[in-house]
């Protein structure tokens, strides 16, 4: 049995940390939550050299010890709970070759935690583009650490750091600093108050909010001979290590880094100066943003009439070749068509990860968020607002949880309320196929005029959101002052596995994801399509016949007649009709209800729900496409879906609060139930007075 060490991957933001983590693991790599919080828990195995296998945990970026946030938080408590399985039996500390005076302050603070301690300079490819030169022998005497100098780009010192991880019992552990050197006289008194516990793990313990096995605060008052600072004291000692620890990395860097400012070739003050300009910045933006929309269109054609095609002739094949019976049409009339319907939209999913993941990775993200606080700060929120907004984009769950990064209170309870409101990647499907229905082929200035209907509802989704923010801030009687501070990463070229990898990541978890729900959801409609109580159900063969028996009418279309009137008079056509008059004002016929009712569950069942809703017992294996667009409209005649009825119904999506699981989120991110519930009574009453006012308006 081979052995297994646990290895935790630190570091600062922007320092390459994911592309070392994904370096290392491949696709052995797993993302989940930490147990009791929502921080995102990303892990995965790395094959070591003799045999060993490291267990390694990308833990969330920190600029130092001195926690500021959750995320920042994790780090600290698993650093210091040696009884934690995930106890790293050593840790890899990366940084970035441009910033290394910077990033090796959280270093050197690991490191007098006394746990064995890897450092990995990366971005080595750029040393040369920047005239830097480093003298590696000397910082690793002087760090008294082993080094590995990488570069993910190129693939290059990636088996060097896999030996130094197997090696990691020849790391040295010894502090770069003597603690007692900040105050003598204070840590001289803690020390002989704790004498057998770890200085350094001590002093985290005073100044962190964190939590450290059984060790309390109060622990330090029950010592007599020792007695806590108060907090201005506490600060002044934290800033009293600070530059301390800043002095011996001066001293180190000052022989072991050389910069050459004469070689270094900088483009990125001219690009920023572009980027973030108060007028091109926007236009920039903009612009992208329409690209994006108009690839997600003209890219997925292909590969959707592919997967469309595909499911068409297996639910046929199903029907022809499998025994005659429930499970038969169980298969072909419910699982098929309802999975069918969402693996249909993987391609544009997809495409939207892939460029959300390119902009991240290009460094231009960042960018963004500094240009849209200028905006953002009228509206009650902060730039770091804008990460959450655009995250919204892919999934409001992953999204509402990184409002962490945002300090104040009151901007981040109102980010998480306005969230939901933008676009995300589960209204993807609903407007994909209600746009192909209503809104006509054609182009604008080279643009669909689809393509643009999906930017407009993006942008209204956006806009909307902002201006609840306004309302929200103007509402909410919560004093709160905070400051913006962003890193701007270095633009580079995105490394085509990170992207893959997130791309490969993101869409699976959102397929499996929703591939649970909509699996249950399809077994459970086909079951209530497919019974029904009392006589017009039972006896639906006879009623049909008779009542056409002298309209000469071929099989296939009594077939259709009585499948329609089973569906009808079903258990599902009679929830329909309870619920048909309430959204009949809206445009929508008792079928577009069930859809609506049952995506509550997760908006994307939408599509699946109408894919098994009018695939059961029928033969033909038409599109649901073409499908809805056959549908009459019971009450006024001609076709259900027209311009009015498809524009009420993409509006009462886009804002409607219909997730159960952000519902869930917000919940824990709030820890009351008070605020998702005022989320989803006042979202779905703005939605249903919107899309009512935009139908009766348009028909």
């Amino acid at each position: 049995m081979s052995k297994q060490i646990n290895v935790a991957l630190i570091g600062n933001p922007n320092t390459g940390k994911t592309s070392v983590f994904n370096a290392l693991t491949g696709l052995n790599q797993k993302v989940g939550n930490y147990p009791g919080i929502t921080v995102e828990k990303k892990e995965g195995i790395c094959k070591l050299p003799r045999g060993v296998k490291a267990h390694i945990i990308d833990l969330p970026g920190t600029y130092s010890l001195n926690a500021s946030s959750l995320d920042e938080n994790v780090v600290i408590e698993l650093l210091l709970n040696q009884n934690d399985k995930d106890f790293p039996d050593i840790a890899v500390v990366v940084t970035d070759v441009e910033n290394l005076k910077r990033n090796l302050l959280l270093f050197t603070q690991i490191k007098d935690l006394q746990i064995p301690t890897l450092l990995v300079i990366n971005m080595a490819d750029r040393m040369s583009y920047k005239g830097i030169s480093l003298d590696i022998d000397y910082l690793e005497e002087q760090l008294q650490t082993k080094i590995a100098l990488i570069s993910t780009r190129k693939n290059e010192g990636i088996d060097h750091l896999k030996n130094l991880i197997a090696n990691h019992k020849e790391v040295s552990a010894k502090p770069c600093l003597d603690i007692k050197s900040i105050d003598p006289l204070y840590f001289g008194n803690l020390h002989k108050a704790f004498p057998n516990q770890l200085l350094y793990k001590l002093w985290l313990v005073i100044t962190q909010d964190v939590n450290f096995g059984k060790t309390d605060r109060k622990d330090f008052e029950a010592v007599a001979d020792f007695k806590t600072k108060s907090s201005g004291d506490l600060k002044r000692l934290q800033q009293k290590e600070t530059i301390k620890r800043y002095q011996f990395i001066n001293t180190v860097l000052k022989v072991g880094q050389t910069i050459d400012a004469s070689q270094a070739k900088d483009l990125r003050s001219k690009l920023d100066r572009i980027l973030t300009h108060k007028v091109w910045g926007y236009a920039i933006f903009f612009f992208i943003l329409l690209l994006i929309f108009q690839a997600i269109y003209d890219w997925a054609t292909v590969p959707m009439d592919f997967i469309d095609n595909a499911f068409a002739l297996l639910s046929e094949w199903v029907k022809d070749n499998l025994p005659q019976g429930s499970f038969t049409n169980l298969l072909a009339e419910g699982i098929i068509p309802g999975l069918g319907g969402i693996v249909i939209f993987i391609p544009q999913i997809a495409f939207l990860f892939l460029f959300i993941a390119v902009l991240e990775e290009s460094g231009y993200m960042s960018r963004v968020v500094f240009l849209m606080d200028r905006v953002m700060r009228r509206f009650g929120l902060s730039g770091k607002s804008v990460v959450p907004l655009i995250s919204g984009t892919a999934c409001a769950i992953p999204a509402i949880m990184a409002t962490r990064n945002i300090e104040s209170w009151k901007e981040r309870l109102i980010t998480i309320l306005v969230t939901p409101f933008t676009t995300c990647s589960a209204r993807l499907p609903v407007y994909l196929i209600i746009i192909a229905l209503v809104i006509p082929e054609g182009r604008f200035l080279g643009l669909s005029y689809q393509a643009l209907t999906l930017m407009l509802l993006y942008l209204i989704g956006f806009g909307t959101a902002v201006f609840s923010a306004y309302l929200l801030n103007k509402a909410l009687k919560i004093r709160s002052k905070s400051f913006f501070v962003i890193e701007m990463p270095n633009y580079k070229l995105p490394l085509f596995k990170n992207v893959a990898l997130t791309v490969i990541e993101k869409t699976k978890a959102f397929i499996f994801g929703a591939g649970k729900i909509i699996l249950a959801i399809s077994i459970v409609l086909w079951f209530l399509a497919s019974y029904g109580p009392g006589e017009q159900f039972n006896n639906a063969d006879n009623i049909i016949k008779t009542e056409y028996t002298s309209q000469n009418l071929n099989e296939d279309e009594l077939q259709n007649k009585i499948a329609s009137h089973k569906l009808e008079h079903s258990f599902i056509g009679i929830a329909g009709r309870a619920i048909e008059p309430a959204i009949r004002p809206l445009g929508y016929d008792w079928k577009i209800g069930i859809a609506i009712i049952s995506s509550f569950a997760a908006r994307e069942v939408f599509v699946g729900t109408l894919a098994t809703i009018y695939s059961v017992g029928s033969d033909d294996e038409e599109t649901i496409k073409s499908k809805m667009a056959n549908e009459v409209n019971p009450i006024l005649g001609g076709p259900l879906f027209t311009f009015a009825s498809g524009i009420s119904l993409l509006l009462f999506y886009a804002f409607a609060m219909q997730c159960m699981s952000t519902l869930a989120i917000v919940k824990r991110e709030t820890n009351t139930w008070k605020w998702p519930v005022l989320q989803l009574v006042i979202m779905s009453f703005f939605a249903y007075i919107v899309a009512l006012i935009a139908f009766q308006f348009l028909k």
